[in-house]
């Protein structure tokens, strides 16, 4: 339940701040503010690992401090609240703790995640389509994966991440930056 009121509420405030962007600019942008690493954050701030019952086993591979658990932690936490106090106190906390993460989300490219932002720079400054090195390590339950943006021959900052789409998505969005502050 507490996802689906964690996504009314972002939902909800997104249309009332940006009225003008259309659905294919919120919806995305509602993906990179409710995801797993930023609720997992979120859990992080109210220390939510430290009130988990959880085996002995999770806890002694870190379960307390893995994204996937303090996320869904989060959320259960939003459908608790919802149940004891009702929506409007609700929303209100949620917009308390996750204010930020929207404007954030939109400083970084207005919903557009960082593959598709960097598409569209390109695509606008006539240049060919970005390409992407992805290098692999590590056991098969646990790979790390790295990412390079390539843009006009130029080759970017590494981006690290837990899938070839995570790496490839902090690489682009490293790419963008960089671009960006060469062209200011």
């Amino acid at each position: 339940m507490g996802d689906s009121v964690l996504g009314l509420v972002i939902t909800e405030e997104l249309y009332a701040r940006f009225p003008d962007l259309d659905e294919s600019r919120l919806s995305p942008l509602r993906s990179g503010i409710v995801n797993m690493r930023a609720l997992a954050a979120i859990g992080r701030e109210l220390n939510l690992g430290s009130a988990l019952k959880i085996g002995k086993g999770e806890a002694v591979t870190g379960g307390r401090d893995k994204n996937s658990i303090l996320a869904d932690a989060f959320e259960a936490l939003v459908g608790a609240i919802y149940l004891d106090q009702g929506y409007p106190k609700t929303r209100e906390i949620v917009l308390a703790l996750m204010g930020a993460s929207i404007d954030d989300a939109m400083s970084r490219g207005a919903g557009l995640d960082g593959k598709t932002a960097l598409q569209e720079l390109v695509a606008a400054s006539g240049w060919l389509p970005p390409e992407y090195k992805v290098t692999e390590s590590g056991p098969d339950h646990d790979k790390d994966f790295v990412a390079v943006a390539i843009v006009n021959g130029v080759s970017y900052k590494e981006g690290h991440g837990k899938s070839k789409r995570e790496a490839e998505q902090v690489a682009a969005r490293l790419a963008l930056e960089e671009i960006a502050l060469t062209q200011a």
